[in-house]
């Protein structure tokens, strides 16, 4: 799976994660909301029921007859799972299991997690005027639904993201039989004009005697075809490559490959300007020739007549700057994705800044642009963190 396929699976997971998460959440919450408006519909209930069978109980052993103590038969009289209050008409206790109530005035109170109900008997049977009943588990069942529910959640999300995941790859997977088959069809054309471009380099060497514009015009066209080659063998060996790191001087890199685009140049009568300080790196060499050829080919090939390029190392930095056409604004953000070019007029497959975007992030490489319309380009590459 490429970076590409890669990024649009993640884009596409978190998505649909995100989509599910919300989903999930507000049916959760619709759900947990539901239950507990029953819970406490059913323990209202349950605990106005219990009060009714309490007052009768109180109100049938009031006219037997029978000769009571009422605190001692009060204390007595409850069998339920809740805690029971007696009081009387100035609101003071018989018997109580509730200390410090005084919301009489209402028929069902929440208070402290607790839920009270009071039923009020205007008769006085035994000189009870109020039954308070409390009910303290709710609270601690409620909290255990609310775990369950975050449980189920937590589980469902898991679930939907195997899911989500293949989904990804399933949708993903024409896709990845056409780039498949499209680096196939590079690869196969590639290796085929290998032959035939060494050929060409070799033959332009051995010729004199040819008229001098001729040969340098077969020079410079030969010489892009090659760049062309290196830059799409490179793009279809990244992912099976394995870097070799080695200890190498970038400056002197530098030159060298400067000296190998010395026919582009001249072909544009361009002016070079070079500032550079000694600088080691610790990295594969072919990715550092693939990073400084795209950004010369670059440079070389979206330069005016005439125009000028300036090439500085100094801090850790390579600068490369020219006064060429420039890049839009608007396209700055692109020009680094695969086959996507900030001109169609000067040619090209629109894979060498991904290249180049590919070895920074390999190697932590930072790099930053400056351009604008008609005025140039500056790329800037730190490699501090490379630094031998």
């Amino acid at each position: 799976m490429t970076s590409y396929e890669r990024r649009a699976l993640y884009r596409f997971v978190t998505l649909y994660l995100g989509s599910v998460f919300a989903l999930l959440a507000v049916i959760g919450y619709l759900f947990f909301e539901n239950n507990v408006s029953m819970m406490k519909s059913a323990v209202k209930f349950e605990m106005m029921d219990q009060a009714r069978k309490l007052s009768s109980q109180i109100i049938f052993k009031a006219m037997s007859g029978e000769q009571i103590q009422p605190e001692v038969y009060l204390g007595g009289l409850n069998r339920s799972r809740f805690e029971v209050g007696y009081y009387d008409a100035k609101k003071r206790a018989f018997y109580t299991q509730i200390p410090d109530f005084a919301d009489f005035d209402l028929s069902f109170s929440i208070k402290g997690g607790s839920y009270y109900t009071v039923l009020e008997e205007p008769s006085g049977h035994l000189g009870v005027h109020y039954i308070i009943l409390k009910e303290g588990r709710l609270t601690l069942e409620m909290g255990a639904l609310r775990i369950k529910m975050i449980r189920y959640l937590i589980l469902s999300f898991i679930l939907m993201g195997f899911v989500g995941y293949f989904l990804g790859r399933l949708f993903l997977a024409p896709v990845h039989e056409k780039i498949e088959s499209l680096d196939r069809f590079i690869d196969d054309t590639t290796h085929e004009l290998n032959t035939p471009i060494t050929a060409i380099l070799m033959t332009i060497e051995s010729l004199k005697g040819c008229d001098a514009k001729k040969l340098k015009r077969l020079e410079v066209s030969s010489k892009r075809l090659s760049l062309t080659y290196d830059s799409l063998t490179y793009r279809l060996r990244e992912n099976n490559k394995e870097s070799f790191r080695e200890r190498f001087s970038f400056t002197q890199l530098l030159m060298e490959r400067l000296g190998y685009f010395k026919e582009l140049i001249e072909a544009k009568k361009l002016t070079i300007e070079t500032h550079v300080d000694e600088l080691t790196v610790l990295m594969d060499k072919e990715s550092a020739i693939r990073l400084i050829d795209n950004l010369l080919s670059n440079a070389i090939k979206y330069n005016n007549l005439d125009g000028s390029i300036t090439l500085s190392i100094e801090d850790g930095r390579l600068i490369i700057s020219d006064d060429g056409i420039g890049i839009d604004p608007s396209v700055q953000k692109e020009i680094f994705k695969r086959y996507r070019r900030a001109d169609k007029d000067r040619g090209g497959f629109g894979i060498g800044l991904d290249i180049v975007l590919s070895v920074c992030k390999q190697y932590d490489i930072g790099i930053d642009v400056e351009s604008e319309r008609g005025k140039g380009s500056r790329f800037t590459l730190n490699f501090r963190r490379v630094k031998a």
